[in-house]
């Protein structure tokens, strides 16, 4: 993306200290010239542990902001002046989630809620939110909520007018090393005489980098015309490949499906062909309650055309193209240098 697209405007992201947020706040310090950067999250720990990478004696633009996405007012004073906003903030944690169902509710509904209303009474101008391939056919209350989520965040471009905000989401798997995966499991026990758990052999993931997910994120702010589902083709991985990628001689002891854990996961399902849209690099999943005409959505900013997905397309981790183990050592080793 053209590196004046974020010259000059004011951004928050919301989670900012979480694994995406250090990764979006380091490409876009490296490559664009905001005004203003705000982290916002609830741990001063981590603002502090984050403020040491990225200090404000450096880095000008850059403003620590502590506050919950529960917490409206606190979002309607973070969101003032602010040009763009990315909801990242979630809670993620399967199991956390079931244990703890109200909580979840309020972080990934009320949350996203509170973000819509801010956003809007400040006329921020594009809001793009995060969402996950779990909140297809969800199994699990993490992805009933991010469901939720993701239809409020729809719906809300009905409600901002011709002057306020529009709003889209993008929706990706796994995102390889982040805070609390398979992967930070893996490498705990590497160096020890512990297997790795497994909970299927037959396990399947979508799976991206760190770096390829916070540049389709950029890529789809310039894109988003409001409503979309903006979708990247990415690759899946066997989890029993991606042990043995980290270690070829480490054991693997199958423990059996997690409460609301999925063998597969699917990105798209059979029910949104009608206005699901394939580009090169990417789906557009456009909301039919929003626009009536989806044509519009058929070429894109960058004059790309895209076409209709033929009626039994199903984007699923189980018959995608899986990486070999020269691709995820690929994956492995560019995570570790970025």
């Amino acid at each position: 993306m053209h590196e004046k697209f974020f010259l000059g405007k004011n951004i928050l992201i919301t989670g900012g200290t979480g694994s995406f947020g250090q990764a979006f706040t380091k490409v876009v310090l490296r490559n664009y010239k905001p005004k203003r950067l705000i982290i916002f999250s609830r741990g001063e720990a981590k603002q502090l542990e984050m403020a040491s990478k990225f200090s404000q004696n450096k880095y000008k633009c850059l403003r620590y902001f502590i506050g919950d996405v529960r917490d409206l007012e606190r979002l309607k004073i973070a969101t003032r002046n602010v040009d763009y906003v990315v909801h990242a903030a979630a809670m993620k944690q399967v199991p956390a989630s079931e244990y703890n169902p109200i909580e979840c509710i309020k972080t990934n509904i009320t949350g996203a809620q509170n973000i819509i209303i801010s956003s809007i009474e400040n006329r921020v101008k594009k809001v793009l939110a995060l969402s996950t391939d779990k909140a297809v056919s969800p199994v699990n209350l993490y992805g009933a909520t991010k469901l939720v989520s993701d239809k409020l965040f729809i719906s809300a471009n009905n409600l901002s007018g011709n002057h306020g905000p529009i709003f889209s989401i993008v929706r990706y798997g796994n995102v390889y090393g982040s805070t609390g995966s398979v992967v930070q499991i893996f490498k705990k026990i590497m160096g020890t005489k512990k297997p790795f758990p497994i909970t299927d052999k037959k396990m399947t993931r979508f799976f991206l980098t760190l770096e390829d997910g916070v540049n389709f994120v950029i890529e789809s702010f310039s894109k988003m015309i409001g409503g979309e589902i903006f979708i990247p083709k990415i690759f899946s991985i066997k989890i029993t490949d991606l042990a043995r990628c980290l270690d070829p001689n480490k054991p693997l002891d199958i423990i059996g499906l997690r409460p609301g854990e999925k063998i597969h996961e699917v990105m798209t399902s059979k029910d949104d062909n009608r206005s699901l849209i394939e580009f090169k690099n990417y789906y557009n999943l456009a909301s039919i309650s929003v626009y009536k005409n989806l044509n519009k959505f058929l070429t894109n900013k960058n004059r790309e055309k895209g076409k209709f997905v033929n009626e039994n397309f199903e984007f699923s981790s189980e018959k995608n193209k899986f990486l070999n183990d020269k691709e995820i050592k690929k994956m492995i080793k560019s995570d570790m240098n970025f």
